[in-house]
């Protein structure tokens, strides 16, 4: 399929997915990202007068705003702002027990907090406006399971879930997203400096070349497995036993 047929598709498919839903339209966490911004282009396109882009700055890179922002505004996209700073550190030292400034930032149990404030911003504009959350997960990314649960994976569609990473970015070429997002190192912004790469253990490129031909190195493909296993949950409702009491 061609760029161009698979744009139209995918936006086709928003507007079905939104006259199904009986919502007016989308709700998008802009994050300064490519996934994000393809997203929320697709969204617009969808429903012009109903998409809601909102930017949630939570001790981030100040580059990830302004980034946000240049999408917003390039493609006429309605936004807001909400600075989640200091309610990220009210709840981390309240669960902690422990001073904001003596906490370590990339324990999971904290890097984990900032996309489940996300989700539940997201929700509160989705329910105030009648909207649907539109989440920005990429089929690379729900592949080993990178997201978080109950955070970034909460949404009511995934436009881009069945794109692999190199789609995604010739989406966003199409799309007319400026070239220096779509170059910038993938980040989640779970903490200063953090790089999905580096954190996952493989490029990107590895991942969608295992998915595509399966041809990587071992350790690569071990690497791939064990994090696909590992998160498995991650895409399945909970477990729900198999038995009840008769009535």
């Amino acid at each position: 399929m061609l760029v161009k047929d698979l744009v139209s598709a995918l936006v086709n498919w928003l507007e079905q997915q939104l006259s199904e839903s009986g919502c007016k339209g989308y709700v998008i966490g802009l994050s300064g990202g490519i996934d994000s911004a393809v997203v929320a282009v697709l969204c617009k396109k969808a429903c012009p007068d109903g998409a809601l882009g909102v930017i949630m700055p939570c001790f981030n890179d100040e580059r990830d705003a302004q980034d946000a922002e240049t999408v917003a505004r390039l493609f006429e996209i309605p936004c807001l702002t909400v600075c989640l700073d200091e309610t990220y550190r009210l709840f981390a030292e309240t669960l902690s027990g422990k001073p904001f400034g003596e906490l370590d930032h990339k324990q999971i149990s904290l890097t984990n907090l900032k996309p489940r404030l996300r989700m539940t911003t997201l929700y509160f504009f989705a329910n105030k406006y009648r909207s649907l959350v539109a989440g920005t997960s990429n089929r690379s990314e729900l592949t080993v399971g990178y997201f978080t649960k109950y955070g970034d994976g909460g949404a009511d569609v995934l436009p881009i879930g069945n794109l692999l990473k190199f789609q995604v970015r010739e989406v966003a070429a199409y799309l007319g997203i400026p070239r220096e997002i779509i170059d910038r190192r993938p980040s989640a912004g779970l903490w200063k400096g953090q790089n999905d790469e580096e954190e996952l253990g493989f490029t990107y490129e590895e991942l969608d070349a295992y998915l595509l031909t399966g041809e990587v190195s071992p350790g690569i493909r071990e690497k791939i497995e064990r994090l696909s296993v590992r998160n498995r949950h991650k895409l399945r409702m909970p477990p729900i036993p198999g038995f009840a009491m008769r009535g």
